[in-house]
């Protein structure tokens, strides 16, 4: 369940990415503290892992040194966004821009919404 769970999240940030260009981190930090209480930082450094070539790799790599990143994690996230990143650019190319902005609008809403909450 815990490898489903995972690669869900990889898919739901890939297709994200794909729909709005986001990077993963923004689904994928918030995800592995709400879904799977993960610790902030193995949070962080975990997505990096999973986002590594070429952007987040001198910053997993500091992560990796002081053990905050789950390359088990890291590696099934990133078959996910993989995936999840052509499924996400095809429903955003279908889309009206008015619509496009409204839906991520409303993405981003719900996300700091939940992390505000989250720290209660």
């Amino acid at each position: 369940m815990l490898y489903l769970t995972l690669l869900g999240i990889g898919l739901v940030a890939g297709v994200f990415a794909g729909m709005f260009g986001i990077g993963g981190g923004l689904i994928i930090v918030p995800a592995l503290l709400l879904i799977l209480q993960v610790k902030e930082l193995e949070a962080i450094g975990t997505s990096l892992a999973a986002l590594i070539p070429p952007v987040g790799l001198l910053g997993a790599a500091e992560y990796y040194r002081n053990g905050y990143i789950n390359l088990r994690f890291a590696a099934l996230l990133a078959v996910g966004i993989f995936l999840g990143a052509y499924f996400g650019a095809r429903i955003m190319i279908a889309l009206p821009p008015a619509l496009v902005r409204r839906v991520y609008a409303g993405f981003l809403f719900l996300v700091a919404t939940r992390m505000l909450v989250m720290g209660k």
